[in-house]
């Protein structure tokens, strides 16, 4: 048996309401509060320092720091961290055009690095739950899924591992290469093993697997209904993009005659059981049928700005009661690459489209935590600080010359530059001490991203 004592500093929760904004408010606070974890679960939060323990305890001292759950990244692409810096300047087709064929060349080793380090940013960033939705798969690249399974075995953060396909190549329509997609029968059977092979639906499990075909552009109608189907059999979630853009919006209603969320909702995409990655382009029915059906959306403001896509519509999805979580993206259309960043650049999108009350530090929190629980389906277990919930904790320390004067703490967190992490505990094992990883060293993920990324510019200037 391992206690853990965090006391001494501000402690948010996050443990009340069942939607950003709802009635319930956000939760308990306490200026100055204490957290106990038993090995992998809180055990008791509360007010003030925490009563005397009847085992030996490790205390940590959260004196000048804010305690909050957590961050839960709903949407990324790892495999993306070794192509950061291409078609800086295009909308999202034509960056997707120049990535394709630079893709091509990944393999399980440049995959690996990518994912190890994507992952460690990630949680020198706060988070401790990261969604990948990896939908590449070269012929000669190996096992490059397998690369992402072990890059979150090695950062210490849980993995929801979403097993993507493409069978829809330029020769049928689609963006990608033929090379990089999978036959109808490929996908189905890759995406069953990958279950078979990592996917664990225990309490407190590590990881993950979703079931994610790439989007409406890349995909035959076909894989996606038999996707659904395959994801419902095995007791797995479902997740892909939709509604990103307007050129997804022309073309859907070009082919289908209908909106990519009508489409997905024909095709048996909507429901608790689905999260959908940046649903910009949404009519008010669309949110609305979102709400009805429990439907997530994994909201990416930095990418969105960073290929023009648009302003997802966050406060009306939020009204409608849709679980929304907040996503990193590929960092190849997202350089900075961190969760805790994105809660300020969602506030401020928000606020520059709907106005100064879209948004509030605490729903940007709440969409970090709570919101992205809820979109992968663990709410009872992630995204907040409450007894009996997994003990994923991020201490921030807020009394530095960068927060100095910022009275409430979670606008000093959302608001200010983000803060350097005191601890940062998975299921009460450390991860981040003191600014720094605990389970690998920086330099080393730096040297084989490095590494990485000049193999696959090589390679693509050879083709």
């Amino acid at each position: 048996m391992s206690r853990v004592v965090i006391e001494g500093g501000a402690v948010v929760t996050m443990d009340g309401g069942t939607s950003a904004g709802d009635a319930a408010g956000y939760g308990t606070e306490y200026a100055e509060g204490h957290v106990v974890v038993e090995d992998d679960r809180i055990v008791a939060v509360g007010p003030g320092s925490a009563p005397e323990q009847d085992v030996p305890v490790h205390r940590i001292d959260a004196t000048g720091c804010v305690v909050t759950p957590g961050l839960v990244n709903t949407h990324h692409h790892l495999y993306q961290w070794a192509t950061r810096g291409y078609a800086v300047d295009s909308d999202l087709f034509g960056w997707l055009t120049a990535l394709y064929p630079v893709w091509a060349g990944i393999d399980e080793e440049i995959t690996h690095a990518a994912a190890s380090s994507g992952l460690a940013w990630m949680a020198l960033s706060g988070c401790t739950t990261a969604a990948d939705h990896h939908y590449v798969f070269p012929r000669d690249g190996g096992d490059v899924f397998g690369g992402v399974v072990a890059a979150g075995e090695r950062v210490g953060i849980r993995l929801h591992a979403v097993r993507g396909s493409m069978d829809r190549g330029r020769s049928q329509g689609g963006l990608p290469p033929d090379s990089l997609v999978e036959d109808l029968d490929e996908a189905l059977a890759g995406t069953d093993a990958a279950i078979d092979r990592f996917h664990d639906p225990s309490p407190g499990s590590r990881v993950r697997v979703a079931v994610g075909p790439c989007s409406p552009f890349s995909v035959s109608s076909e894989l996606m209904r038999q996707a659904a189907e395959l994801a419902r059999r095995r007791g797995a979630r479902l997740h892909t993009h939709l509604a990103e853009t307007v050129d997804e919006e022309e073309q859907c209603r070009a082919e289908f005659g209908c909106s990519p969320a009508e489409y997905a909702e024909q095709l048996g995409w909507l429901g608790q059981d689905v999260w959908l990655a940046h649903t910009i382009h949404l009519s008010d029915k669309a949110i609305a049928r979102f709400g009805e059906t429990g439907t997530g959306s994994a909201h990416c403001p930095s990418s969105n700005g960073r290929v023009g896509a648009g302003v997802a519509p966050v406060r009306p999805l939020l009204d409608a009661r849709v679980p929304v979580g907040l996503g990193v993206d590929g960092v190849a259309s997202n350089e900075a690459g961190g969760l805790g960043h994105e809660m300020r650049q969602a506030l401020l999108t928000a606020r520059a489209h709907y106005g100064p009350t879209a948004i509030s530090v605490r729903d940007a929190l709440w969409m970090a935590t709570r919101g992205g629980a809820k979109c992968l389906g663990r709410d009872a277990e992630l995204g907040a600080l409450t007894a009996g919930r997994l003990a994923d904790i991020a201490v921030w320390r807020i009394d530095g010359l960068g927060h100095a004067g910022i009275e409430d703490p979670v606008a000093a967190l959302v608001l200010g530059p983000l803060p350097k992490l005191e601890r940062l505990l998975c299921g009460g094992d450390p991860v981040v001490h003191d600014g720094h990883l605990t389970r690998t060293f920086e330099s080393d993920l730096t040297h084989e991203l490095r590494r990485a990324s000049a193999r696959i510019r090589h390679e693509e200037a050879l083709r």
